[in-house]
């Protein structure tokens, strides 16, 4: 258990002992050196993975296969924008991200066949493996639970929620995210908003009110670390001692709060404007749990996630299942809602990351659980569609600006080679992780070892 006390009065003898296990007196200083002379082998590429989940299965046609030449009951409602690619188009609403379309890499031929919410999202998230654990949870269990230099948990999930108490209520469904599957219940991802066994295990022993109040909690860890700075203690520890302190101060107070980004920059990232409209509140009583007022904070937070050692996050928007006739959105209110945040907020993402010279470093992949029928319902909606799924791929220091695979006339079904769940996987895997040196690695259970270094990654992305 590691525990901090709310006097912020460390001596030199506590400070040596923050961390201290109540399992066998070892310390998080002894776990971070261990861990770090394990990590030598280098079988953890230094790399991380952003996924963007759109749930609720975002439509093909409006977002990155318009299909103008279809009957009008079939093609995109909003039109197409030209990208930075001779002859490739996006769907309308995203002119920001289209001008990135060479940073991108678009799979037109992603099929799975799975038309039900759960079950479909469960095995995007799994890559289809046999254990049915997301991929964050598969790749923990190799690389392990926590980045050994920075402390930070390396499967993460941003929801509204997570970047602000004032966004609760807003729409996410963890639980189709976050699956561990066959593995055991630690490996599920750490839910930013939500807590969760991590949380239970790195306990901040501070008063009830005060843990309950971010902005009181980060202000209470900026005292203590001020006043452990200013005693020197921190400059005759070792330097997995130092380490222990920062996973429980630094990590925390500075990785998970935006107020210490530029101004300018959260401005480039708000997508606040784009709360539901009045309009479309009227027609719609539940558009206000799909705003995408947060979506900027979440991406923004999950670049801040992958800069401080995080390798897996997953961040939520909901509110894609436009099936129009009620509950869910007709596709004009949805895509009213939600393609302009989403065009901002990743556009921002990508423009962040190569001006931090990340973009070697992280890769963003863009998906949801499924696809939109061909045709649009007598609601104003499309359905569920399996056959095809909208996935793709950012940066990464991957092959980019290409599109892989066609759909055929009507967007519905591949006409190339599908590219399967189970590529997905593959590839992912190969970009995390040196798969040859994996392979002599011991500890790693073998169901998990072949999930890492078995399958066919996506050729024109990885050999």
């Amino acid at each position: 258990m590691l525990q901090l006390f709310g006097n912020g009065n460390l001596n030199r003898r506590q400070m040596l002992q923050v961390g201290t296990s109540a399992i066998g007196g070892i310390s998080l200083a002894d776990l971070l050196a261990a861990r770090a002379n394990a990590s030598q082998a280098q079988f953890v590429k230094n790399r991380s993975i952003v996924v963007l989940n759109l749930q609720g299965g975002p439509t093909q046609f409006e977002t990155f296969d318009p299909k103008m030449d279809a009957p009008s009951e079939i093609r995109t409602i909003f039109g197409q924008t030209q990208t930075s690619l001779p002859g490739i188009f996006f769907g309308s609403q995203f002119p920001q991200v289209a001008k990135h379309a060479h940073r991108m890499t678009v799979i037109r031929s992603y099929r799975h066949g799975i038309s039900s919410h759960g079950p479909a999202a469960h095995h995007v998230m799994a890559g289809g493996n046999n254990t049915g654990a997301q991929m964050g949870s598969i790749y923990t269990r190799a690389a392990g639970l926590t980045n050994p230099q920075t402390g930070m948990p390396r499967n993460m999930v941003v929801t509204a929620e997570g970047v602000g108490e004032k966004y609760k209520g807003i729409y996410a469904s963890v639980d189709r995210v976050s699956q561990t599957g066959a593995l055991p219940a630690s490996y599920k991802p750490f839910n930013l908003g939500g807590g969760g066994e991590l949380v239970d295990n790195m306990k901040l022993r501070l008063d009830s009110t005060r843990l309950d109040n971010r902005r009181l909690l980060l202000g209470e860890l900026d005292q203590l670390r001020k006043s452990i700075d200013d005693s020197g203690l921190l400059e005759s520890s070792d330097r997995f001692q130092r380490q222990a302190f920062d996973v429980l101060a630094k990590g925390v107070a500075e990785a998970f709060d935006l107020s210490n980004e530029n101004p300018k920059l959260l401005e480039r990232y708000d997508t606040a404007a784009f709360a539901s409209k009045q309009d479309v509140m009227k027609r719609n009583e539940y558009a206000k749990q799909f705003s995408p007022v947060a979506l900027g904070k979440q991406m923004l937070m999950a670049r801040r996630l992958v800069e401080a050692g995080c390798g897996f996050v997953t961040v939520c928007c909901g509110g894609w299942d436009m099936h129009g006739g009620g509950k869910e959105f007709t596709m004009v209110d949805g895509l009213n809602t939600l393609t302009p945040a989403v065009d901002k907020a990743v556009s921002a993402f990508i423009e962040d990351i190569h001006q931090r010279g990340l973009q070697d470093e992280v890769l963003l992949i863009i998906t949801g659980e499924f696809g939109r029928t061909p045709r649009i319902n007598k609601n104003g909606g499309r359905d569920h569609w399996g056959n095809l799924c909208p996935i793709v791929f950012v940066g990464g220091g991957l092959p980019m600006g290409q599109v892989i695979g066609q759909s055929d006339r009507h967007g519905g079904e591949p006409t190339s080679d599908p590219i399967s769940s189970s590529n997905i996987l593959s590839t992912v895997m190969h970009y995390l992780f040196d798969v040859g040196e994996l392979r002599v690695q011991t500890g790693i259970p073998k169901e998990v070892e072949s999930i890492i270094v078995d399958g066919s990654p996506v050729s024109q992305l990885i050999s």
